[in-house]
Parts: structure tokens; sequence; C-alpha cells
């Protein structure tokens, strides 16, 4: 196949398998041991005493669907993630409903409601980070009771938004921990044993089932092998040009959408900046584009792609030595800022020294 431009669109996590850490004595556990990534259609844990390692969005997913089935099953988590427990439905989209206004206009109403919602939710937690913790950790209180620590379990070390905080709905995770179907055990792992696991506490949490939902590794570009002018393209050396496009490297873009944010949100952004970029081309009877450092950006210091102290989950960290370098101005930042890109994107000039 041979194309004039190449639109990334494949995602950023690698699709075949997911992360699973190396622990001393996984060959000796006599039961399953699974990835989410690769779940078994076939897979039987009725009556199973299940452990899932991990204690993120996965984790709490997964919990809450198998606890009627199991025997019982564990939450076993080196350290503890914010969770958002609230009902599951959209009350003012409801509301409107019931008022019988448009469902276009309810969509968009109900739309905007929510990206203003997690844009100040963001906003609190850089500027007052203790106020959001406090209110995310009474949210758990108010389903696991005074009595449970959610100190140990519950309660990061990190401030709030450093990672994903996973949306539990209804509580449904916390409503299994109440009622003992599940339970929560904030250790490290020693080994894998025959019969389960041993923490580096001593305890031995026997299962019959282990799921790994330890999260997924990353993909840079599909793992493709690029090359320009014969030359491998390593993409750790490039800039990142608002978080699409690559210094040095003609003719191609990357989805790459929010984290705090809808996705999509960016994929619709981007989808409008390359039509802008592909017709603007035509009309000037151009054939490659290329960003390039400015004059003025030559001295400017370059950082990872992101910086650790604003958003570092595993996955991001474990690969930041594959992804393009960053600078300190927007132009070279993937800046995680809808609101701001929402205006600045569909006014980038494509006349610029960038270009």
């Amino acid at each position: 196949f041979t194309t004039n431009f190449m639109w990334m669109c494949q995602g950023y996590y690698r699709h075949e398998k997911g992360y699973t850490p190396d622990w001393e004595g996984m060959e000796d556990f006599k039961g399953e041991i699974v990835h989410p990534q690769t779940w078994p259609e076939d897979l039987d844990y009725k009556g199973k005493r299940v452990i899932v390692i991990g204690s993120g969005a996965t984790a709490a997913t997964v919990v809450p669907a198998m606890a009627e089935d199991c025997a019982h099953i564990t939450v076993l988590q080196r350290s503890p993630t914010y969770f958002i427990p609230a009902r599951n439905e959209n009350v003012l989209a409801d509301q409107l409903r019931k008022l019988e206004i448009d469902e276009q206009w309810i969509h968009e109403i109900a739309r905007r409601q929510i990206l203003m919602d997690q844009a100040e939710f963001t906003r609190r937690s850089f500027e007052e980070p203790e106020k959001v913790r406090n209110e995310l950790l009474g949210a758990v209180k108010m389903f696991l009771g005074e009595d449970y620590d959610i100190d140990k379990h519950f309660t990061p070390k990190y401030r709030p938004w450093r990672q994903r905080v996973a949306f539990i709905p209804d509580g449904d995770l916390f409503q299994g921990i109440a009622s003992g179907k599940a339970s929560v055990v904030t250790d490290e792992i020693e080994r894998f044993t025959e019969n389960g696991i041993l923490t580096k506490s001593g305890e031995e949490l026997e299962a019959d089932i282990i799921i790994t939902a330890t999260g997924f590794d990353l993909c840079v570009l599909g793992d493709i092998d690029f090359t320009v002018d014969e030359k491998k393209v390593n993409f750790a050396d490039t800039v990142t040009y608002r978080g699409m496009m690559f210094t040095g490297v003609p003719n191609m873009a990357w989805v790459f959408g929010y984290f705090r944010a809808s996705w999509t949100l960016r994929v619709d952004l981007m989808g409008d900046f390359i039509s802008r970029l592909l017709k603007h081309m035509d009309e000037k009877g151009f054939k490659k584009v290329t960003v390039a450092l400015r004059p003025e950006d030559k001295d400017m210091p370059l950082s990872s792609w992101i910086d650790p102290e604003n958003f570092n989950p595993g996955y991001l960290m474990r690969s930041m030595h594959l992804m393009p370098q960053r600078g300190d101005k927007p132009e070279w930042q993937h800046t995680q800022d809808y609101w701001a890109e929402k205006d600045d994107l569909p006014n980038i000039d494509l006349e610029g020294a960038e270009f």
C-alpha cells in the first residue's frame, strides 16, 4: 500500500497482551492465572476463590461483576487508588426529559455539563487537593462505615488526578466489600505459591483463580518501524508538535486523546485540524508537511513527553523512553487541556514557521 499522508488511529496500548509483572513462583500456582485483556470465554469462577491483583478501573469493574458467583473475591493491591462512587445516571438529563426537551438539546446540555464538571474537578485537584481528597474518601466511607480502615485501603499517597480516578457506578465495588463477598488486602507480593499468593507481610492468600488486573503496555504508533530517507525513526529523538505530529517526520499525524476527558473530544479537534491542513496543502500545491523547531525554539529545554508531577500512571512511566520529547511551549506539548485546545487548534496558523 502507498499513501500521501499517514493518519495513525490505532490507539495507544498493545492489544495482543496486557502487562503482567514477572512474579516469582507463578509457575508453581496450581490454579488459573488470567489477564483481563485476554479473558477466556469459558472461565468458570462460580464457587471459586478469586484474587484480583490491581487497584485500578479494571479491578473495580471485575470485582463487583464476579462477586455474586464467587465463593469469595479478594482485591490484592500494592497501593490504593482514588474512586468516585456515584449514582449511575445523569440527573440533569433525566430532569430535562421530564420537561419534554428535545433529545438533541438534552445531549448537548448534558455534554457541556459533564465537560464543565470534569474541568472543575481537575482544577480543584490541583488547587485544593486536600479538600478533594477528603471528599473522595468521605464518599467511600459512606459505603464502608467509620470502622473500615479507609486510610490503609483507599487513601493513596499521591494527590487526586495524578493517576486515573475511576467511577464506581452506584458504589457497587464498595457494596460488595460491605456485604463480605469481597475484601481488600493492601500488601506487596512476595511470591506465588501452589495455593495462591504469599504477601511480604507473611500472609498466604489462597485462590483457585488469580486475575492480574495490572494494566497494559503503551504501544507507540502500532510498534511499526518507520524510516525517513532510509534512516530508522526513533520517536524518542523527536519533539512532539501539540501531541499529534513529530519533528522530522513528514506527512504523518497520531491521534492521541485526553486522559482527563473524553478521548473523542480531541479526535474531533484533530480531525478538523488535519482536514484543514490537507486542504491548505492542496490549495498551495504542497506535497509534504514536516514540523520543525523554529529559530526561537532551538535552545528550548526538552523533557519527557508528560510531566510525572502532573500525571504518572504506570503504563506511561514504563514507556516514556519510547515517546517523543516535549518543550516548554504549548506548541511542543500535549497539554491535555481541552478548554485551551478547542480554541487553539482551529486557529493554528498553517503558514507558521513550525511548518
